[in-house]
Order: C-alpha cells, then sequence, then structure tokens
C-alpha cells in the first residue's frame, strides 16, 4: 500500500504504530469482515447493511464505528443519511479469510 493513498502511514513511527493498531482491530472480526464484503457492492446506508447483513441496528452502528475508527469505511452526508463506503484500506476484506 503506497503512502499516498494510505490513511495509516504517518510520518512518525508512533502515529504509524497507531494507526495500525486501530486498522488491525477493525478488521480483526469476522463480523466486520461481513460489513467489509457487503460494502465490496458499492456504497450503502446503514437500513441496506443491516437488510444484507442480518445485524440489528446497535450492533452494526458500533462495528461501523470502529471500521471507521480504524480507516476501513468512510461515512459521507447523502440526502440526510449517513452512507458507507469502503476505503482503499478497507479493500483488504478480499485477501481475508
Amino acid at each position: 500500500m503506497s503512502k499516498k493513498g494510505s490513511k495509516t502511514v504517518s510520518n512518525s513511527i508512533e502515529e504509524t504504530r497507531l494507526y495500525h493498531t486501530r486498522y488491525l482491530r477493525a478488521i480483526n472480526s469476522p463480523v466486520r469482515r461481513k460489513i467489509l464484503r457487503a460494502l465490496k457492492e458499492g456504497a450503502a446506508t446503514a437500513e441496506e447493511l443491516q437488510s444484507s447483513t442480518g445485524l440489528d441496528n446497535e450492533t452494526l452502528k458500533w462495528h461501523l464505528s470502529v471500521l471507521e475508527h480504524g480507516f476501513c469505511v468512510e461515512k459521507n452526508m447523502e440526502k440526510g443519511k449517513p452512507v458507507y463506503k469502503l476505503t482503499q484500506e478497507g479493500e483488504v476484506v478480499d485477501y481475508m479469510d
């Protein structure tokens, strides 16, 4: 992964280590990898992700916040609703499991 497109690389080793810890925590869950796979199909709202993953709203919100904090998904507002999409880091799901 190049530094140019990566959010997990910094100018200091300490900050890079922190970013990698957050990232590894995010991808180290089968539930979160399921969400990442659902987002491989394209950007989705929480309701769409609930439908495709079968997770309840509170569980999904928590896992999405971990994924966002770990640089795997981005949240943008569209028509007043949060829409989630994969980042470059989130595409690692292709190489897991």
